[in-house]
């Protein structure tokens, strides 16, 4: 017998973070055309007086939010870190150690409407909430050592408010993950004197085999190595360590290939496709980071319907990652989606 991978249970290496994950794509011997289930959404309200996010409006603190017509910014309410703390050093306990950290959190309201996520959003508008990101990144990065950039959309990733909307945690420290990513980032530009992710955009782009959208300046692909069914590696093509690095040109190319991405996954199962987005560049220090390159995660967790999702229990949670579908076969559901957003194609005479 000849080992197939595309038949074959194996192992995957992350080259971004040294991890391995299996995959067991037998389970799943042909194309699956399973159930689509229809999305059972309650349309919402372009305003809603009870939303702590619309403008206008009296958030949990009593604060109130100005009459915003654009993005808006304001520090969370409930944040996870805070910028000032009493002077302590690290435990000294070899077993139970702690250390205290400093920070910031904010949040980013996309839009005044309560009822547009961003691939319902113009592309001009979704360029501004990328400026802003910028911005951000440009003020926290200068009091702040890593500033971790992310959305969660939808209630089944845990958000607690629907009116479409991300948020920023800045800290002093270097978070696990970018720390992995940073790690091999550096020893591959050390072993092969290029950037890892440009050299896999280099081989992504000489096999198309996993990539959902490409432009001039980025590509949308899911990963060789994805974890959750329908994940999504996004990467510029051109060496850009930070969002800041981004040129006007980029970052119009930016909002133009995030609408046609994030319209694939709502036409997926046509529904407001769920997921957890991150931006991971360079820290913000003043230390050498040529080995960086900029690139956004996306992990959505529905695997076969609006309703099911893959859960990350049992062998996941005691061995390691495991996925049935292949990253391929992800790749040519989402590519053969239409791109026009399902609920445009259900108006009226369309």
């Amino acid at each position: 017998m000849e080992f197939n991978p595309e038949k074959h249970p194996h192992r995957r290496y992350n080259s971004l973070t040294g991890e391995w994950i299996l995959v067991s794509p037998h389970r799943t011997m042909r194309p699956w055309h399973g159930h689509k289930e229809s999305s059972s959404e309650r349309p919402r309200l372009t305003y809603d007086p009870e939303c702590y996010l619309c403008p206008n409006n009296k958030r949990a603190n009593g604060m109130v939010n100005p009459p915003y017509n654009s993005v808006f910014v304001f520090v969370n309410d409930y944040s996870a870190l805070l910028p000032e703390l009493p002077t302590v050093g690290q435990s000294a306990d070899n077993l139970f150690i702690n250390q205290p950290v400093q920070g910031e959190c904010r949040v980013i309201c996309f839009s005044p409407r309560h009822d547009l996520t961003l691939p319902e959003m113009d592309v001009k508008d979704i360029e501004k909430v990328i400026n802003v990101w910028s911005e951000q990144l440009s003020e926290l990065g200068s009091k702040y050592r890593w500033v971790q950039i992310f959305e969660n959309k939808g209630a089944i990733m845990g958000c607690s408010n629907p009116h479409p909307h991300g948020q920023i945690w800045a800290s002093n420290f270097l978070p696990k993950i970018p720390e992995q990513e940073d790690l091999m980032q550096r020893e591959y530009l050390k072993n092969y004197s290029q950037p890892l992710l440009l050299e896999y955009v280099r081989r992504e782009i000489g096999s198309k085999i996993r990539i959902i959208e490409l432009n001039e300046h980025w590509i949308a692909v899911v990963p060789y190595w994805a974890v959750w069914p329908f994940e999504v590696l996004l990467i510029p093509l051109a060496h850009r360590q930070r969002l800041t690095d981004l040129t006007d040109a980029e970052r119009s190319s930016l909002a133009g290939i995030l609408k046609k991405l994030l319209i694939r996954y709502d036409n997926l199962f046509e529904t407001s496709f769920p997921y957890s987005m991150g931006w991971h560049g360079a820290p913000t220090d003043d230390r050498d980071y040529s080995h960086w390159q900029l690139h956004a995660h996306f992990y959505p967790p529905l695997l076969r319907s609006a309703t099911v999702k893959k859960f990350m229990v049992g062998y996941e949670m005691l061995a390691e990652p495991q996925r049935d579908l292949t990253p391929e076969l992800a790749a040519k559901r989402l590519v053969e989606l239409s791109p026009v957003h399902y609920k445009e194609r259900q108006k009226p005479g369309k």
